[in-house]
């Protein structure tokens, strides 16, 4: 039997295996190689955006932690410094209280030393007082007994 073109069944299977047998090759070659190469890529870019999300989520856990930590920080900082505030208010008072019994206490020793001061001024001052008057009625009774004495008794009288 013969064809048109002089091309035989025959010929026409064989080119038909050869064919096959070319895709089989190039399949086995080329696709597979092809087809692994790309699935290894995809499971790395997989693989880094899995790892890189499991970074981001542990950053972001990490954030919360030290925000819940800063937020602790805070509160203990304000609550010493209100501690502190207020021992440092007591400790004006207690050292203000001090102050005004040491300022009372010297108060109390100034009047004190003045009184004092005063009565000896006062007793020296009598003192003085008594001898001037001995020595003048002295004075007077030596010079005129009767007339000195009723002038200086006089004199004591008006004043």
């Amino acid at each position: 039997m013969n064809i048109p073109l002089n091309i035989s069944w025959q010929q026409i299977l064989l080119h038909l295996f050869n064919f096959s047998i070319l895709t089989l090759g190039l399949y086995i070659l080329l696709y597979n190689p092809v087809k692994n190469f790309m699935e290894q890529r995809k499971e790395y870019y997989n693989k880094l955006d899995k790892d890189a999300n499991d970074k981001l989520n542990e950053a972001k856990e990490l954030e919360i932690t030290y925000e819940k930590r800063i937020a602790d920080i805070e509160k203990l900082i304000e609550e010493r410094k209100a501690s502190a505030a207020q021992e440092a208010k007591l400790e004006a008072k207690a050292i203000l209280k001090d102050a005004e019994k040491k300022a009372e206490k010297i108060l109390l020793d100034a009047q004190q030393a003045a009184q004092q001061e005063r009565a000896k001024i006062l007793e020296d001052t009598q003192e003085e007082i008594t001898q001037m008057a001995i020595s003048a009625v002295e004075k007077l009774l030596a010079q005129s007994s009767s007339g000195a004495l009723n002038q200086f008794l006089d004199a004591v009288k008006k004043e």
